[in-house]
């Protein structure tokens, strides 16, 4: 009687069990193991089942974006960078007051932005700090929307007095940047998260943009000695070893 009623149990409950949440443990496995395109199927698989979820269009986004490292053609990045954000987006939509989402459409626009044009170029980087200070306020203990936006204010903050002159005669220019803004956002991404590399190894740029290299170096050192969290960690740390080579002794 007992082993049929733990038979009954157990049909039940595998009755029960929702396929979807299989489907995202497996995405999540994958993503966590850095295969974004295993990690793309259980999602789309998951949100074939879950339309309108908003957690599953960010994950969706993450993992078009995670695979423009892999394209080698710069049609394909825009491509998948192009997908990244109309799922980023949608996920923003289906829940406007969550970060994650926010800033997952900042690193759409930015990443977009490579693939673009001058204008198209312009536009996004006001797009990307908008949505990345938006996530800021939206959870103010959230890392990366502090590390995001540190690195947006050293990049726009470092461009040559020419390029500013020339994107403000001919596209209206860009929002106000400061290197001094980027070190203390980077450092507050640190304080939140100090086990990621790509933190640390940001604002060693921040401190080298805001004529700083040798508080740099620390910083580049610690985020190499860190192990890597995600798939995006190993170019960052490329970028570090590349700095910290050219550093002076």
């Amino acid at each position: 009687m007992l082993r049929t009623l733990s038979l009954f149990a157990f049909i039940a409950g595998a009755a029960l069990a929702d396929p979807a949440d299989e489907l995202v443990r497996a995405g999540l496995a994958a993503e966590a193991a850095f295969n974004p395109a295993a990690a793309l199927r259980h999602f789309q698989a998951a949100a074939g089942l879950r339309p309108d979820d908003a957690f599953l269009e960010q994950k969706l986004a993450r993992q078009f974006s995670d695979l423009t490292t892999s394209a080698t053609e710069i049609g394909q990045k825009r491509e998948l960078a192009e997908q990244a954000l109309r799922h980023s987006l949608r996920a923003h939509e289906l829940d406007p007051a969550d970060a994650v989402s926010a800033l997952s459409v900042a690193i759409s626009y930015g990443k977009l932005g490579l693939y673009s044009s001058v204008r198209d170029k312009i536009a996004y980087a006001h797009l990307t700090h908008d949505y990345a200070a938006k996530a800021t306020e939206l959870d103010p203990d959230y890392a990366w929307a502090w590390s995001v936006l540190g690195r947006w204010h050293y990049e726009v903050a470092t461009l040559g007095r020419t390029k500013r002159f020339v994107v403000a005669l001919l596209y209206g220019g860009l929002p106000a940047a400061s290197t001094a803004k980027a070190v203390d956002y980077l450092k507050r991404a640190v304080e939140l998260d100090p086990a990621n590399p790509v933190h640390a190894i940001e604002l060693g740029f921040a401190f080298l943009a805001d004529g700083q290299p040798k508080a740099a170096r620390p910083w580049w050192e610690r985020g190499l000695a860190l192990p890597d969290t995600a798939i995006h960690d190993g170019i960052a740390k490329r970028r570090a070893r590349e700095a910290l080579a050219g550093l002076a002794p």
